[in-house]
């Protein structure tokens, strides 16, 4: 059975971003394992779970009822229960790693981390399958190679959560959420795009407008380089975790 790692920030992660590859993936019977900072569980945006203050856009940018339901299985396993700490990960313990995204400011300690980043690296440098959605590119992009120092990205091509999308979601709600939909004064695209050899390896995709589903992949888009998979929003989850198992399984 391989085993797939899942680090996660105290609070703040992406309910569909998480939910939906450790859904499927423990439907093929991949072993599904979290870190967090301190090895206790994570605890996904409350607000994406629940609509809260997200006024006439609730439709819009909460988590789907389908989302929801799988994080509260997701939340409720002895896995998500029992997270190893970020400074305890062993890369020969697993086989993949795949990194998740969320916009709340508490995920800034997620990307932040310098022993998550060490982790992220040294997987890159044993070539074993990485995923990365979202925010989750920008923890990618934050690790350095352990030879080059550059960006673990560098060299490979990605995508990840688009600047149109992350300032419509803040310009529809800045007036009584602030800040909330931008982590960083600086936007994911802008900063993921810096990290990499060339600007062009940076790809936005088609325009994404519906989210997709188990029966409407096609709506989903993931960039896949190598042992490399990237994806840009909770619309692209189902897509993502379907080419991450794949990827699994060559």
């Amino acid at each position: 059975m391989k085993k797939v790692l899942v680090p996660l920030p105290d609070y703040g992660f992406d309910p569909t971003e998480a939910a939906i590859p450790w859904l499927l993936l423990t439907a093929k019977g991949y072993d599904v394992q979290f870190a967090t900072p301190g090895g206790y569980s994570a605890m996904a945006d409350m607000r994406m779970l629940r609509g809260e203050q997200l006024g006439i856009w609730k439709w819009l940018l909460q988590a789907r009822k389908d989302a929801v339901a799988a994080y509260h299985q997701m939340s409720n396993s002895d896995a998500f229960c029992n997270p190893c700490k970020y400074g305890e990960i062993k890369t020969d313990d697993f086989d993949a790693l795949l990194l998740p995204g969320g916009h709340d400011k508490g995920m800034k300690e997620y990307l932040e981390s310098a022993s998550l980043q060490q982790a992220v690296a040294r997987f890159f440098s044993a070539q074993k399958p990485v995923g990365a959605i979202c925010h989750g590119v920008v923890l990618a992009a934050r690790s350095k190679d352990l030879q080059t120092g550059k960006s673990v990205l560098h060299t490979y091509k990605t995508t990840a959560l688009l600047q149109s999308q992350e300032l419509a979601a803040y310009h529809l709600t800045k007036f009584w959420l602030k800040d909330y939909y931008l982590t960083y004064p600086t936007t994911v695209q802008t900063e993921v795009t810096a990290c990499l050899g060339e600007a062009d390896h940076f790809i936005k995709g088609p325009l994404p407008i519906f989210r997709d589903a188990p029966h409407h992949l096609h709506r989903g888009f993931t960039v896949l380089d190598r042992h490399y998979l990237s994806a840009r929003w909770p619309g692209d989850a189902y897509r993502f975790a379907a080419d991450f198992i794949k990827l699994l399984g060559e």
